[in-house]
Order: structure tokens, then sequence, then C-alpha cells
């Protein structure tokens, strides 16, 4: 492992993570409904943290492969859209935009995954649980915004 670059794959990482405690859920978010399977609060800082590690040491992993272009593409497209989601939804309060944005990032991620494991396997495998995240991400986001699609956005 190359901990330099891991650093560097921490600090894209660290970057996005940090539009969670620029726009935190607060009270508007406790106020909406949420499905009964809806995770307590605690579990987004620790999976958060968990899966920076991977995202960032798979990301280290790669950048060190012959014919990684498309890979760290790939890579680049679902930080920038892992960024973006906070703002969007827990900023504007944009829960339909935020959707979008989410079926982008999962779109990335899983692409991201895919080039990822044909470069290197245990990169492959460090993107699974964030794809899994995420894919649970896109429900929470889509079932959030169904049973709050007529709360006035509040900004």
């Amino acid at each position: 492992m190359d901990w330099t670059l891991f650093l560097i794959f921490l600090a894209a990482c660290g970057g996005s993570a940090a539009t969670g405690a620029m726009f935190q859920p607060g009270q508007w978010y406790d106020a909406l409904a949420k499905p009964s399977w809806n995770p307590p609060n605690w579990v987004f800082p620790v999976t958060w943290t968990v899966l920076y590690l991977c995202i960032a040491n798979a990301g280290a992993r790669v950048a060190q492969e012959d014919g990684n272009a498309y890979a760290m593409g790939f890579f680049a497209v679902q930080i920038a859209f892992n960024t973006l989601w906070t703002p969007v939804f827990f900023g504007l309060h944009r829960m339909k935009a935020a959707m979008v944005v989410i079926i982008c990032l999962w779109l990335a991620v899983a692409a991201t995954t895919i080039a990822f494991w044909q470069l290197n396997l245990i990169a492959g495998i460090l993107f699974i649980p964030y794809l899994v995240w995420v894919s649970i991400a896109a429900a929470l986001n889509f079932e959030v915004w169904r049973l709050n699609r007529h709360t006035p956005i509040v900004t």
C-alpha cells in the first residue's frame, strides 16, 4: 500500500465528508415522516467513516494499476456526486432533486466498482459495501420524498 496515495484519496473522501458536517440533518429532517426501517442517526457517521476508508484504500490501489484511466474517471464522478448529494438534500431540502443526484451516484459507484474489480480484485471488493449503502440510501431518499412530497420546501 502506498500510504501517500491512500492519504490523497482519503483527502478526497474528507472533502465529501465535510459536506455532512456543513449540512447536517437538523430539525427539518427530524420533522419529516420516515419509513420504519430508517436507521438511527448514529449509524450514518459510523458507516460513512468505514466506507470512506474503504473508498480511499480502493482508489489508492487502482491508481497504481496500468490502464486505470476509466476507473479513475469513474472514481472522480462518484466522489463528485457523493459530495453533491448532502447539500442538495439537507442544505436545499430538495428531496426530488437529491433523488436524481443519488441515482447518478449509484450509477457512478456501480461503474467504479466494475472498473476497479477488473483492475484490482481487492479494490473491487472494497467498493461493494459502498454500492450496497448507496442502494439503501437511494431507497431511503425515495421513501422520505414519497412520504413528504406534499411538504413545502423550507430553506
